[in-house]
């Protein structure tokens, strides 16, 4: 029988805490019932969720504390006031010490990704941590990075992502060479900021083993699925995420409103109902929630703060995957790679 999954949960993160994130996680535990929890954060709010989720209360461990990091912390705040005794900051060292697997926090992006790297160091060779999550494509899904842990980045940065993005592909899509794409304004060699058009030339000159590097690729190529690996700054990459996100709702109210307008139509929604209910399902932005923090000597997964249940418990599916693909075992082999029978540079020689 396989070790169980060990899972933290920032239970006070997100725009509601609690009650949000036990029921989201009860609901992962159905899919995954080999899975166990160590729940951070109020027990006063807590305890009343776990009563309704028996399941759920008996394979979890409720370590308290009333101090929550806020939504509209500065990192630094977060840091000075949360580190050591937070919800997020014991969630996160829970994976540091080897009490679990991984950590799951909706809370405060920024603080999030400073305390992870501060608690967990980030592995040899990779500077900064990176936001990466699971992209619903025309043509399949696609990992995207960095959407939003760090702002800028120079040519080396960029070429991190690439290879931390290709070995997340490789293990999730089973991929030996994921093909990858630089977020630009134009596929022309010419066009874009200058470390972007650098970075372009790292990754044709080393001719990774691990990754085929393909070219630049416009914000309308991440939906048509140009590439199994889109790359982008966390401040461009962000904005595409949001700017996805929206487009999705806005389509959804737009077909509803469509649906509704006439009898005509009301008659039409019924016999394409299962149609319309796939079409929503793809463009519901939960279904692809939980990012993974990529680059720390450890895993860390960031859902959604203003995020349902179902949404959260997607988010935990996303850690415990993480866990079971053994993804950070394959990120350390990839930066590590020898390359000792001529082959291109190592990834770690690629961005020290």
């Amino acid at each position: 029988m396989p070790q169980k999954v060990r899972i933290a949960l920032d239970a006070m993160g997100g725009d509601v805490g609690a009650s949000v994130v036990i029921p989201g996680a009860a609901i992962s535990l159905t899919r995954h019932p080999d899975t166990e929890f160590l729940l951070f954060g109020d027990r006063a709010l807590i305890d009343p969720q776990l009563d309704k989720h028996p399941a759920m209360k008996a394979v979890s461990r409720v370590i308290h504390t009333d101090v929550a990091v806020s939504m509209h912390d500065k990192p630094s705040q977060a840091l000075r006031r949360g580190r050591k005794s937070s919800s997020m900051w014991l969630a996160i060292d829970a994976v540091k010490k080897g009490e679990a697997d991984v950590a799951v926090s909706a809370g405060n992006t920024g603080a999030l990704a400073a305390m992870a790297r501060f608690c967990l160091r980030m592995l040899p060779g990779i500077d900064r941590p990176a936001l990466a999550a699971i992209w619903p494509t025309a043509r399949g899904d696609s990992v995207v990075l960095d959407l939003g842990a760090t702002i800028g980045g120079d040519a080396h940065h960029l070429v991190a992502l690439a290879v931390m993005g290709s070995a997340m592909a490789s293990v999730l899509f089973d991929l030996e060479r994921p093909t990858v794409g630089l977020l630009n304004i134009g596929v022309e060699e010419i066009k874009g900021r200058e470390e972007i058009r650098e970075a372009a030339e790292l990754l044709r000159a080393m001719n990774l083993p691990q990754l085929e590097y393909i070219g630049f690729v416009e914000g309308d190529g991440i939906g048509r699925g140009a590439a199994d690996v889109i790359v982008a700054e966390g401040f461009s990459g962000n904005i595409a995420l949001k700017a996805a996100e929206g487009t999705a709702r806005q389509i959804t109210e737009f077909l509803r409103g469509a649906m509704s307008r006439t009898w005509r139509s009301r008659i039409g929604y019924l016999f394409a109902k299962n149609a319309f209910k796939a079409l929503r399902d793809k463009l519901d932005p939960s279904k692809s929630n939980g990012s993974v923090v990529l680059g720390l000597n450890g895993i860390v997964v960031k859902s959604h703060g203003g995020t349902d249940a179902e949404g959260f418990a997607y988010a935990v599916d996303v850690g415990y995957e993480m866990v079971r693909y053994d993804l950070l075992n394959k990120i350390n082999q990839m930066l590590n790679r020898d390359s000792a029978h001529g082959s291109a540079p190592t990834a770690q020689e690629a961005v020290s």
